[in-house]
């Protein structure tokens, strides 16, 4: 164990509760927890190892934390649903390992019986996000300052949203997609797709992104013929992805398929 000046264990590898947080005995905190000034842990919390909580955040219900997480002052996780149906449901919020959460971020538990909220793992949520109950991140997702997404929303790997955008409940966000900021989104949108705008309009592929990630030339061309499918030749939904199939399976042909298998609301056009 590494020492510090005065000779004891370093104060992040045992863990530091500042004398103002309130945390319940019965809470699991890991090795290596720090709870900032004025913070409150309610009971059915647990906390994974190294995991830095800040002052005045409020833990309640059952939120389950994972490794290495960082979340700032005033952030409130685990509270009850803003949705009048909810009616005490034993419900959570699972958050994986890695994730940064801003300033005054929210995140309510979900509406029924043994469901949650979720989000993956190495996330950014900026300041003053919120995550309504039932809502599901993948991992890699990062929200702007202020966007507000309705209960039941899905969120996929590395997918961007921009500032002070407000996503309608049921609505499926593609993996690597991009959305602009002041946008309102009330339909689907498409993997890798670009959209922007009220209403919302598509506006290319996410190919920068893609690149970034690691995505060859042969990959970013599939994603943009499966865009001109979906968007430049008049076809329906259905058509597009049988198209978009019938060129061959791969990787990317993987997600449009599991993202069409669930997306409902009619993509953004």
């Amino acid at each position: 164990m590494a020492k510090n000046p005065a000779g004891g264990p370093q104060p992040a590898l045992l863990g530091e509760i500042h004398p103002t947080a309130l945390v319940h005995p019965d809470a699991r905190l890991g090795r290596g927890v720090i709870v900032g000034p004025f913070s409150i842990i309610g009971p059915d919390v647990v906390i994974g190892d190294q995991t830095e909580i800040g002052s005045n955040v409020v833990l309640e219900n059952r939120v389950v934390i994972g490794a290495r997480n960082r979340i700032y002052h005033g952030a409130v996780l685990g509270t009850a649903p803003q949705d009048l149906k909810y009616e005490g449901a034993d419900s959570s919020v699972v958050i994986g390992d890695d994730n940064t959460i801003r300033e005054y971020v929210t995140v309510n538990i979900a509406t029924e019986e043994e469901e949650c909220t979720s989000i993956g793992s190495g996330c950014l949520l900026m300041a003053y996000a919120h995550v309504a109950h039932n809502s599901h991140l993948g991992d890699h997702v990062i929200m702007a300052n202020s966007v507000n997404l309705a209960g039941h929303v899905r969120v996929d790997d590395f997918a961007i949203i921009g500032g002070m955008t407000a996503v309608h409940q049921f609505v499926s966000i593609g993996a690597h997609s991009f959305v602009g900021g002041l946008s309102r989104i009330s339909k689907d949108v498409p993997p890798f797709v670009k959209v922007a705008g009220v209403p919302p309009i598509p506006a290319g592929v996410n190919s920068i992104g893609l690149e970034r990630r690691g995505f060859s030339v042969e990959q970013v061309g599939r994603v943009k013929e499966a865009y001109r499918l979906l968007y430049r030749r008049g076809l329906r939904r259905e058509e597009a992805l049988e198209q978009i199939v019938s060129g061959g399976r791969d990787e990317v042909v993987a997600v449009f398929e599991e993202f069409f298998s669930r997306a409902h609301r009619g993509i953004v056009r």
